[in-house]
């Protein structure tokens, strides 16, 4: 009945919802629609209730008014009305009216002149005159493109756009304009010669339908090639005017350096694709579909391919190369992180020969971040035979033929199963769906401090997440000795790397023994993982790693995940070749924006260090200093040898839960029996039996309380005879109460259990009861407080994985009512433990407990206290204060667990010090490194102008041309970001080291 009732109310409140809805919409519409006025006068009057307040702001009613419907769609029953309706006339736009609900009457008398504009523009305008300004001709032509609106002669058009065939010209045949064609008027594009130049042999294209493509329409133009004895090939004379050629024989298609650039721009802010933006310049040239120009989509696919390839090679500087692109080194055409280490780059000289604490675990580290995208899937259409990449390493994506290989020598290695958490990257790195895939997804490495792509690191995944794949990637690695790596497994991924690694051809291996790594897991993945690893592989307690986090592949999906919808249906080297072109404008436009961001973190962590610093010494304040010069042993010998005790785990056996206590009350009953004191309360009753069944009653209550399912109108049999049962066996309870007012009370939930502590103290009662229900209630708090906590964490992460995977309704439904069960969880262990606190309080004043237990079990405010780990005010863990339920949870009163508790507070507030210490020395090294390394790409430019000897003139000239451009920029670019730092000079200070006194 109750859940027919909820499904009722719930249908009508979509009903009258979605009513509402299509109501406000037709009063919006009745504003803005082409209906005539009378017509729109009927329909305002159905909607009265839509107007606007004193106030200026629309207030909506939820009156409603039958809309006659369509004829079409009218339903049974329905009247004959028809909507009357007559032929539109534009004359009815003088009575536009003035009193639109949200303009004023400015904007409704701007609105008019532009309308009147808008009109005067399909005419002849101000000059309807019927000579041309020559003189010589009546001026019918107008263009579209140029400045201004005057009318032109046939000649004089010809003579303007002679060199701007691309320009969408009309033709005024007494009443309207038509659109006509460059080719029609005579127009025709002369290649091979200076403007104004007659070619003595011209050569018409083949077939004589040349089309070119630029941004804003197709165009069939008349072009000629120079036939003359010095004429440069076909592609060149194309070239010479900024057009390029989609082949290399008889070309007849090309397009317009500026549409492919525009287009490549596009594609890397709205990850258009290659058919919509053609599809976008066909529908610009005729969007009717009477003159569709000649489908040219596959040259156009095939010339931003060239276009994409050629660019990159150019900005990279393989086109000053001596050798040519076949000298192109891995990794080449790859933009750099300026701010991670580079050998020769940006690194002092005689940096190898560094203290090792420095040049090791520090200041010259390497942060990588390993990642799997599983969005970046591709379908399984053409092959590399059809259609091969023309980067073969150059970038990104690793050298295909070589990967290939790989995964094939390691198709029988078996994946390990996860030893940690149930991760499903590990246990079904087999098991991953791939049918009609040709790649699952791309697995990827990444700067981890500054989120750039790293040259040479990127593969396809041919199932899962397998480990061995990503050991293939980190042959890119360079020879820095220090690396810190980042992997949402790596408490798996680093079990057996070096054993799988020892099988990889030699040329794969990385040289470990020369190498100090350390892995970790990203900041948001860890708390899926079990307690020990969440610390030891925590960006928190690991010492040299400062503020990072780990999780910048995660930001660079967000930004290529929307191509993927087209790359999955590239053929393999056309992908590859996308995908590395829009990693490389991710990198650039990482360069670009460094100096406001090395400003703003450099700015907020000089705020944080100095804070975090002050907390550690007040904290240290309060402690014995012979505690902390042995909690700091301790935590230096765990940052030296990891397989020493971790000093941030609890070591102290400090949980007291209820079921701890009840064994012990037991065992002590049982031992007062042994020595013949007989301390029942019944033959068959025990003292705790009691108390512990009236706390499990309570539990029992609340749960009735809190899921409406379960509590109904009246008690059950079975739940009457459980009470009944206990409030016999109770001492004193029976004369405070009769049996029978249990089958009077409305509900159970509301029916008093009597325990000692809700007794007043005037009723007699038990000291050994008063004293076993204390001990089992302070046992109930702070396992409810360890179950809040848990909890807590629990909404959090379901509230992460919400936002980030699940996507439809259905999804987010099921999603909704798990987390709505952790709500109603939360505030039942609110009510829990406040309960049990009061009991507490009553129990303290007759038993003459001392206030001790009050500072660890605080009163709970639900808003304020009940809060997640990594919600403490918006800040992160290395910024937050703790809570206290997060300290007194587990926590016991004898004196091990208190000291035990103290010290691991102590290295959490030492280590977040020491990382925001770190931080700061590390932004200082990065900010100095970007600078030294645009210095150093500068000069390399400088010498890239005359590397290569080329044959004309005018290609040497443009060779140091583009070379001294490129190094400009660089300088440039490092005085800009001088100039935004000079707000804090200390980034300038010397390296500074904080060790622990």
């Amino acid at each position: 009945m109750v859940g027919g009732q909820r499904r009722r109310n719930l249908k009508q409140y979509q009903c009258d919802f979605y009513a509402h809805n299509a109501a406000a919409s037709k009063a919006v519409n009745n504003d803005t629609n082409d209906a005539p006025q009378h017509t729109r006068d009927v329909q305002q009057c159905k909607h009265s209730s839509f107007e606007t307040g004193h106030s200026g702001r629309l207030n909506v009613s939820s009156t409603y008014y039958t809309v006659p419907n369509s004829p079409g769609k009218r339903r049974r029953g329905d009247s004959n009305f028809l909507l009357e309706t007559t032929e539109f006339d534009f004359t009815t736009l003088d009575d536009f009216p003035d009193n639109l609900q949200n303009d004023t009457p400015e904007f409704v008398e701007f609105t008019k002149q532009k309308r009147t504009e808008f009109l005067h523009l399909e005419g002849r305008g101000d000059y309807s005159q019927e000579m041309c300004v020559c003189g010589e001709e009546a001026a019918i032509y107008c263009c579209q493109d140029c400045h201004g609106t005057e009318l032109f002669c046939h000649l004089c058009m010809v003579r303007v756009h002679e060199r701007q065939p691309f320009h969408k010209m009309e033709r005024w045949d007494g009443i309207s304009f038509h659109s006509i064609t460059s080719k029609s008027m005579g127009i025709c594009l002369q290649l091979g010669h200076t403007s104004g130049v007659c070619c003595d042999n011209p050569l018409s294209a083949f077939n004589d339908d040349f089309v070119i493509i630029d941004y804003n329409g197709i165009y069939e133009v008349g072009l000629d090639f120079c036939g003359c004895a010095s004429a440069q090939p076909h592609i060149t004379q194309l070239l010479r005017v900024r057009l390029f050629p989609a082949t290399t024989v008889d070309p007849k298609t090309a397009a317009t350096f500026r549409s492919l650039e525009y287009f490549q721009m596009l594609s890397f802010e709205s990850k258009v694709s290659v058919y919509e933006f053609y599809k976008t310049a066909a529908h610009l040239t005729d969007n009717t579909g009477i003159h569709v120009p000649k489908d040219r989509y596959e040259s156009m696919l095939r010339m931003m391919r060239e276009w994409r390839f050629i660019k990159q090679m150019q900005r990279t500087g393989q086109g000053h190369h001596p050798e040519g692109i076949a000298a192109t080194e891995q990794g080449a055409c790859a933009v750099l992180c300026p701010a991670c280490p580079h050998a020769g780059k940006n690194l002092p000289d005689g940096w190898e020969n560094a203290p090792s604490e420095i040049r090791s675990r520090f200041i010259y580290a390497l942060f990588l971040a390993i990642d799997a995208n599983f969005r970046l899937a591709r379908h399984n259409v053409s092959s590399d035979t059809v259609d091969p990449g023309l980067n073969h390493g150059y970038a990104f994506f690793v050298e295909e033929k070589a990967y290939k290989g790989f995964i094939s020598s390691q198709a029988q290695a078996v994946q390990e199963m996860s030893s940690c958490s149930s991760h499903n990257a590990v246990n079904l790195a087999d098991a991953r769906v791939s049918r009609g895939l040709a790649a699952t997804g791309a697995g990827t490495i990444d700067c981890a401090r500054h989120n750039f792509k790293w040259p040479c690191s990127i593969g396809d995944l041919q199932k899962g997440e397998r480990c061995t794949l990503f050991a293939f990637y980190m042959q890119s690695s360079s020879d820095i000795m220090a690396l810190n790596i980042s992997y949402d497994i790596a408490c798996q991924w680093s079990k057996h790397i070096w054993t799988h690694m020892s099988t990889f051809p030699h040329q794969y291996h990385i040289k470990r023994h020369e190498k100090s790594i350390v892995f970790l897991v990203p900041k948001f993945h860890l708390p899926a993982h079990i307690a020990k690893c969440q610390t030891s592989f925590s960006f928190n307690f690991i010492k040299g790693v400062g503020r990072t986090d780990g999780e910048a592949p995660e930001r660079g999906w967000a930004d290529i995940n929307p191509i993927a919808m087209s790359t999955r249906e590239m053929g393999p080297g056309s992908r590859r070749d996308t995908l590395d072109d829009h990693f490389n404008d991710w990198n650039w436009k990482k360069i670009c924006a460094m100096g406001l961001i090395f400003r703003r973190k450099y700015k907020f962590a000089l705020i944080e260090v100095q804070e975090r610093v002050n907390d550690l010494t007040d904290f240290e304040a309060s402690l014995a200093t012979d505690e902390l010069a042995t909690w700091r042993k301790d935590i230096e010998a765990w940052e030296e040898d990891r397989s020493r005790p971790n000093p941030f785990e609890d070591r102290a056996m400090t949980t007291m839960t209820q079921a701890a206590v009840r064994l012990a009350l037991s065992m002590a009953e049982a031992t007062e029996i042994e020595r013949g004191n007989n301390v029942s309360l019944h033959d068959d009753i025990s003292p705790s039996v009691p108390i512990s069944s009236g706390l499990e009653l309570e539990d029992q209550q609340r749960r009735l309380e809190f899921d409406a399912k379960v509590v109904g109108q009246h008690a059950t049999d079975i739940q009457k005879g459980k009470l009944l049962q206990w409030l016999l066996y109770m001492p004193g309870v029976s004369r405070l109460r009769s049996p029978d007012d249990i089958a009077t009370e409305a509900k159970v939930h509301n029916i008093n259990l009597f325990l000692p502590s809700s007794l007043s103290h005037r009723a007699p009662c038990d000291d050994r009861l008063l004293e076993h229900e204390w001990e089992l209630h302070q046992a109930q708090a702070y396992d409810t407080l360890n179950d809040l906590c848990t909890v807590l964490n629990l909404r959090y992460h379901l509230y992460k994985y919400k936002d980030t995977f699940i996507r439809g309704q259905r999804a987010n439904t099921r999603a909704n009512g798990i987390i709505t069960n952790a709500e109603h969880r939360i505030d039942a262990l609110s009510v829990k433990y406040s309960n049990s606190r009061g009991a507490l309080l009553n129990l303290a004043s007759r038993l003459g407990k001392d206030d001790d237990w009050e500072r660890r079990l605080k009163p709970l405010d639900k808003q304020k206290d009940a809060i997640p780990l990594k919600h403490d005010d918006g800040r992160t863990v290395g910024q937050q204060n703790i809570l206290w339920i997060w300290k007194t949870s587990g926590s016991n009163s004898n004196e091990l667990g208190l000291q035990d508790s103290l010290r691991v507070e102590w290295c959490k507030a030492q280590a977040r010090a020491h990382r925001w210490e770190e931080e700061v020395e590390l932004l200082r090294e990065e900010m100095r490194r970007v600078i030294a390394f645009l210095d150093w790409h500068a000069g390399w430019w400088d010498m890239q102008g005359s590397r290569c000897a080329f044959n004309s003139l005018q290609a040497r000239e443009g060779a140091l041309a583009y070379a001294q451009r490129q190094a400009n920029l660089r300088r440039t670019m490092a005085v800009h970001f001088k100039s935004m730092w000079a707000a804090n000079p200390s980034w300038q200070a010397p390296l500074v080291i904080h060790h622990a006194n």
